[in-house]
């Protein structure tokens, strides 16, 4: 009899494509999972793997068996959240995720003003690269997420849920620092930090779409990977910098200066959950349209 354990065991070995790697990840030794494996290749009769040296791939066997495993933990987990949120003894949290290294003010906001409309209902956060985020929507591991924005995808949606004016970020020092507001161009006219396209792929188009309003050409001075990075670069005068007035002031640094812009250009963060064919439940209705308010 093919049991859970079979179907999760083999879809750690399928993601991962590397025993010793999928051991790890469901915290067994490598030889019981390499012979339950075997077993489920026996029991159904089929090749899973092609095992090649240092190298697995799947058959196509195998791809079509990881699909409709993923579909299976998934109506596992929906009907485990549907049995327990009727339950009025118990409440499960709703999983948000959070992406991009958001720490703007209105995140925390959203938080706390859950807590007061809806204490019934716990979050649990977790912090994820964008990528990690359309993964574990994809696979409702989350219910929903806070992203500056992820590629396009039809089993996704994603609704902008506050923005906050751009600023100019400049380091102590530099010639446009003592200004108290600045054109977009002036700061442009000088090497710029950009973002990485993996790491911050959603606030990346948004600083080129609003960067290239103004020029076709802009100068870059290099990409950092997180706020940190970017900030600390442009501390070390390693270029100017354009940043949401939510993040400045989560900032709170003295070697760096945030000059407003004159141009009302703005940083969307969007509330992202998977589409759901007959609607989302009461409670997930209830935190996106919540998230909304707080434009």
């Amino acid at each position: 009899m093919i049991e859970l354990r079979h179907l999760r065991y083999f879809i750690a070995v399928a993601e991962d494509l590397n025993f010793r790697r999928a051991a790890e990840r469901v915290h067994i030794d490598q030889t019981p999972l390499s012979r339950t494996v075997r077993d489920l290749e026996d029991q159904l009769g089929v090749q899973l793997f092609v095992r090649a040296p240092r190298k697995l791939h799947l058959t196509p066997a195998g791809l079509r068996l990881l699909q409709d495993a993923r579909k299976i933990f998934i109506r596992i987990e929906r009907t485990y959240r549907a049995v327990r949120e009727t339950d009025a003894r118990f409440r499960a949290p709703l999983r948000i995720g959070v992406a991009d290294g958001i720490a703007q003010p209105k995140l925390s906001e959203c938080m706390v003003r859950w807590r007061e409309v809806a204490p019934e209902i716990p979050l649990e956060l977790t912090e994820m690269r964008a990528s990690e985020l359309a993964d574990a929507l994809q696979r409702e591991e989350l219910d929903a997420g806070f992203s500056f924005g992820l590629p396009d995808d039809e089993a996704i949606a994603q609704q902008p849920a506050w923005s906050y004016p751009v600023m100019a970020l400049l380091p102590i020092g530099h010639e446009l620092a003592g200004q108290s507001a600045l054109p977009i161009a002036d700061v442009l006219a000088f090497p710029l930090l950009s973002c990485h396209a993996e790491r911050q792929p959603g606030l990346l188009r948004q600083m080129q779409v609003i960067v290239h309003r103004y020029t076709s050409t802009p100068t870059l001075s290099g990409e950092a990977c997180t706020l940190a990075g970017y900030v600390t670069r442009i501390a070390a005068h390693m270029g100017v910098g354009l940043a949401d007035a939510g993040h400045v002031k989560a900032l709170r640094r003295n070697d760096v200066v945030a000059v407003p812009l004159h141009e009302d250009e703005r940083i969307t963060t969007f509330v992202l959950h998977k589409h759901q064919r007959f609607g989302l439940r009461p409670a997930l209705q209830r935190f996106v349209a919540h998230a909304k308010d707080l434009k």
